[in-house]
């Protein structure tokens, strides 16, 4: 099928997942690579029952916050104030 064709198909809300070979198919920057982590107990128990107040899992809780805290950083790292000079 062409590309014309699929655009039609899809703009005319039509299924076009039987047209689409999606078994190599990626979502960029979003590869998984396995990291290991030691946490103290404490943590461990707050991260918990955090994950369960939330009906999520602890790995879960732990990328929604990584990824909160990053986007938080990377949003506010051009408008920190510049270092004060000493003259």
């Amino acid at each position: 099928m062409k590309a014309k064709s699929l655009d039609k198909k899809f703009d005319e809300g039509k299924d076009i997942t039987k047209n689409l070979n999606v078994s190599k198919s990626r979502r960029p920057l979003q590869e998984h690579k396995r990291v290991n982590v030691d946490f103290p107990t404490w943590m461990i128990d707050s991260l918990d029952k955090e994950a369960s107040r939330l009906g999520v899992t602890r790995q879960s809780i732990i990328k929604i916050w990584l990824s909160e805290r990053l986007q938080h950083s990377t949003s506010h790292k051009n408008i920190q104030p510049a270092a004060e000079s000493g003259g």
